[in-house]
This record gives C-alpha cells, structure tokens and sequence, in this order.
C-alpha cells in the first residue's frame, strides 16, 4: 500500500472506509441482530422477552404454512431463472444477426431493467386483470379460457413468475450480447465448414463459450428471485390467492411487519439466507468449474 500511495500511508484506508461502513452498518449490524433475536421470543409490544433457543427454527419446518411457501419460493425461483435465461438468450442470439435496426431492437429489449419490481408489477398486474386487463383479453379470444389470477393460484404464480422475469430480460439480454460478440467466428465458420447445422453448432461452439456469461446470471438471477422480487408480488397478489405467491421473503414480511411475529421472522431471515448462501456456494463451485474460459 505505501509503494502505490507514498506518503499516504492511511489514503487507501480512508477511500474504502465509507464502503465498508456502509456494508457493516447495513449489512452485518442487522444481521447479528437478527440471529441474536431468532433465540427469543418477544411479546408483540415488546414488553416480554424468554430465551427459547432453537425453538424459533423448530417451529418453522413444522408449520406447513411455511414449508408451502419454501416450495413456493424454489419452484417461483426455478420459474424465473430457467425461463427468463432461456428467453433471454434466444433474443439476444436474434438480436446479433445481421438484421435491419439490430440497434434499435438491442435497445427495445434491454429498457425493461430500467424498470423496478414494483412498476413491472403494476405494468403485469393492468395487463391480466380479470375485468379489464389486455393480457386476459387476448388469452381468451385465442384459448377461451378466462384467467383470473385474484382467485386461481398456478396461473398467479405463473404471471408473477412471467412479470418478474421479464423485468430482469433487459440485464440478461445485456450480458448475452457482450457474450455472443466476444465468441471467437473462427471456431462457428470451422464447424460449418464440417457440416455442423445451425443448431448443431449453437449447442456445441456457441454456447459452451457463454458458459461464464451465464454461471454469472444465473447466481444473478437466484439472487433476484428469491429477495428482490418483494414490490413486485406485494402490487400484483399481496401472496394471494390463498397463498399460492407468498414466497419466503413476503411472508417474513408478513410475519415480522404484519403479525408482529418478529422473532420468528428473524428464524426465517436466517433460515433463507443460509439457503440462499449455500445455494449460491454450490452453483458457483458447479458452474465455475464447467465454466469455458479459453478462447
């Protein structure tokens, strides 16, 4: 540090201090804080506090209400990140071609990041509203099936997964298209020169050397769907119908804000963030290890 700064030994510490004050006070403070009140339990005023230990966790796993939202919150996730990279990907393969206005349509997909979870929400929750809502318009004049996501709870899960996955399609169609433009032609036109198809040669060149662009979006995406999507459900269903979209992060909200369980909403905290950590662990371990980054 004082090679790079000479005679100021402390400026490279004074730089980072904000950053990292900004990370413990945020971060690390509430954190502690929450896995100090996960082993008590406190009257809804806060007049009485026991020491009950890993009671808070026991209950957890034993209320089904919880365990269904555990397998909510996995198969939302699953929904989101499958589908909205998969989609993401194909656009961004059309959207590298050599087409009239490849600007124009670049731009077009990307603008839907600009958006926040909560106004995708609004945006999703106008176009399949039962009454007057576009989305349930067209669906019914091409299927004849009326969908009302207020009272059925798979279509609800699928439009919220649909909605939030299309709010991360401008990111994701961002980074593929670095990716696609970085991928050597040599190794493409080499395939096709040995009669390797369109499709052939996607799956065998193309996408194995996108295999870094896309372990980072997926832990991206995991991220997202599992704490960032909070103002999107809480606009469109509120958890409804019957509990069908109450993923893990709005029922610890619902817990903690609305049921004044506070205790047990830190148990929760802790329980989704360890999840989410050792997911993320493994996912990149995995996909870091079969990760291409030759050229």
């Amino acid at each position: 540090m004082e090679a790079r700064f000479p005679g100021h030994r402390l400026l490279p510490y004074i730089l980072i201090f904000p950053s990292i004050a900004v990370i413990i006070v945020f971060l690390v403070v509430p954190f502690v804080q929450a896995v100090q009140q996960s082993f008590y339990r406190t009257s809804p005023f806060g007049t009485t506090t026991l020491f009950v230990g890993l009671d808070n966790y026991a209950q957890l796993f034993s209320t089904p209400e919880y365990v269904r939202s555990l397998l909510t919150s996995v198969g939302f996730a699953a929904l989101v990140i499958v589908g909205g990279l998969a989609a993401s990907l194909g656009i961004a393969v059309l959207v590298t071609r050599r087409i009239r206005g490849v600007g124009f349509y670049q731009v077009a997909f990307i603008w839907t990041y600009a958006l926040s979870p909560a106004v995708a929400g609004i945006i999703w929750a106008l176009l399949f509203d039962p009454a007057v809502g576009l989305g349930t318009y067209v669906l019914y004049r091409i299927t004849g099936y009326r969908i009302n996501m207020l009272v059925e709870g798979v279509p609800a899960l699928l439009i919220a997964a649909a909605a939030a996955a299309w709010n991360m399609l401008g990111y994701n169609i961002c980074f593929y298209i670095a990716g696609l433009q970085n991928v050597p032609r040599e190794f493409e036109e080499a395939a096709r020169v040995d009669g390797a198809g369109p499709w052939r040669t996607f799956w065998r060149i193309t996408f194995p050397m996108l295999s870094p662009t896309t372990a980072f979006l997926l832990f991206v995406n995991m991220i997202y769907a599992f704490f960032q999507v909070f103002g999107l459900i809480d606009i469109m269903t509120q958890g409804g119908p019957g509990g069908a979209t109450e993923i893990l992060v709005y029922k610890l909200y619902r817990d903690g804000f609305i049921r004044l369980r506070v205790n047990f909403a830190s148990a929760q905290s802790v329980v989704l963030f360890l999840m989410v950590a050792a997911m993320a662990l493994f996912q990149l371990r995995v996909a870091t290890r079969r990760a291409v980054y030759s050229r």
